[in-house]
């Protein structure tokens, strides 16, 4: 993991790209205006600073993890401040009142909410694969509403065992009638085997 340079984050961020435009056209559809998306940095951070990252450990936000199978394995997590996910999620399922952190929520909106995380990791993960011709399976993602630290907590306990840092891939999510202040900023949270990424950028031609 030590070894990854800025040119091989350079080449997951062109990836990463990909992937969001495949999303945001997934999600015009679903939602029925247009979604732009992007990716406008990939970057390689610690344990702490991923926490940081995510808006410390007592915030409360909605995530969505899965686990990656196949050629590469790891783990994906894609954080959201609850409010942002709420707005996305009201809009799916035209429901003003639906709020994730209420204990009556609808059998609806989470699962718009595990199909939102579904089609961001995927688009991500399939342009990854497109790309590397790896084989790549993405298991069905669980969500959790809950304090940052106790959802990453989760998927660092395998990891920390052979590296101290992580891939974070910021994203943002513009719908055509927000104001550049709404613009919706999500995280992805990319925990990587440490042999798997070095397949992939093997199969990527990167040494």
């Amino acid at each position: 993991m030590n070894e990854i340079t800025s040119f091989h984050l350079d080449v997951l961020k062109e990836i990463g790209n990909i992937g969001a435009a495949h999303a945001a056209t997934a999600l015009s559809s679903l939602l029925n205006t247009k979604i732009d998306m992007s990716v406008p940095s990939v970057e390689m951070v610690t344990f702490d600073e991923m926490v940081e990252r995510g808006g410390g450990a007592e915030k409360v936000v909605a995530g969505t993890y899965l686990q990656i199978d196949g050629d590469a394995q790891g783990g994906m997590f894609f954080i959201l401040p609850v409010e942002q996910a709420n707005h996305f999620i009201r809009r799916l399922i035209q429901d003003e009142n639906f709020d994730l952190q209420k204990p009556e929520n609808s059998e609806l909106g989470i699962s718009a909410m595990l199909e939102l995380g579904n089609i961001l990791s995927g688009s991500y993960l399939s342009a990854l694969s497109d790309f590397t011709s790896l084989k790549i399976y993405p298991t069905p993602p669980e969500l959790s509403v809950d304090m940052f630290g106790a959802i990453i907590s989760f998927g660092l306990i395998e990891l920390s065992q052979v590296s101290d840092q992580v891939i974070v891939i910021d994203t943002t999510i513009f719908e055509e009638s927000m104001s550049r202040e709404e613009q919706v900023n999500g995280h992805f949270f990319l925990l990587p085997n440490p042999e798997s990424f070095k397949a992939i950028f093997r199969a990527l031609g990167v040494e």
